[in-house]
């Protein structure tokens, strides 16, 4: 039973992985790389071992997310957390809220647990296999080590623990948690000027401030949103002009290819 299981969890965490960052590498690598050009963060482009390497560690990670998740249905676990069996004991209303909820929950776990590993003591042992990739591509999602894995996939336990969370909710959860990560390992920014510019916006995070966090090493150490790093002032310094050269019309940006050294 636990064996099939494994397996269940494994193809779905690798299907959601290859037909969310599949069709985004598809497309912006290998279909309309010029097309988009101007929405490039990174002029050059990864080379093929990148790739692989990209590859190889996210679908290992699947075996640690897979043993999270039988984990979480072992009984002497499952009876300590909030997992609830119908949507009719809080109404889709909660379900929708504990959605919401989750990605909160997960941004604060993820901005401390990963400002963590880039201790210099747990850097290397954690966190290095993902900074490989100095120039992420969509496939660099989950490109973590076994370590690295555990950390990212134990937000599992502290969702379950801290509020009422229906199955299909946490599924709804790591769907939107994909698509994110997907989109900020893209290598693209995406986000329209007037939305990265509104109030709302502004404190989302951006496919732009995720790729400085990769290729400086430092700052910008949010999921979701940005209220962590403004709040704590590790806000990579040359965010708001990196984002601007890219995502302003022409007439709007002057010296654009102007370099920007790391703070």
């Amino acid at each position: 039973m636990e064996k099939d299981q494994f397996f269940l969890f494994y193809i779905m965490s690798a299907l959601r992985y290859v037909l969310i960052a599949g069709p985004a590498f598809l497309i912006f690598y290998v279909l309309y790389r010029q097309k988009f050009s101007k929405l490039r963060i990174q002029k050059l482009f990864p080379k093929r071992k990148d790739y692989y390497r990209e590859l190889f560690y996210s679908f290992l990670t699947f075996v640690i997310f897979a043993l999270i998740g039988i984990i979480l249905l072992q009984p002497a676990v499952r009876e300590h957390t909030q997992i609830y069996s119908s949507i009719s004991e809080y109404g889709w209303g909660y379900w929708t809220l504990s959605v919401v909820l989750a990605l909160f929950i997960h941004d604060a776990y993820f901005y401390w647990t990963h400002r963590l590993m880039h201790h210099p003591r747990l850097f290397r042992l954690f966190h290095l296999t993902h900074h490989r990739s100095t120039n992420p591509t969509p496939w660099a999602a989950f490109a973590f080590n076994p370590l690295e894995a555990v950390v990212e996939g134990s937000i599992i336990f502290v969702i379950a623990l801290l509020i009422p969370v229906h199955s299909t909710a946490i599924l709804a959860f790591l769907l939107i948690m994909t698509v994110i990560n997907v989109l900020g390992h893209l290598g693209y920014e995406l986000y329209p000027q007037w939305l990265v510019q509104s109030r709302v916006g502004k404190w989302l995070n951006t496919s732009t401030n995720h790729n400085m966090h990769h290729k400086y090493f430092k700052g910008n150490y949010g999921l979701y949103f940005r209220f962590w790093d403004e709040l704590f002032g590790t806000t990579h310094p040359h965010y708001e002009k990196m984002l601007m050269q890219i995502v302003a019309t022409p007439n709007q940006t002057e010296n654009k290819n102007e370099s920007i050294r790391p703070a």
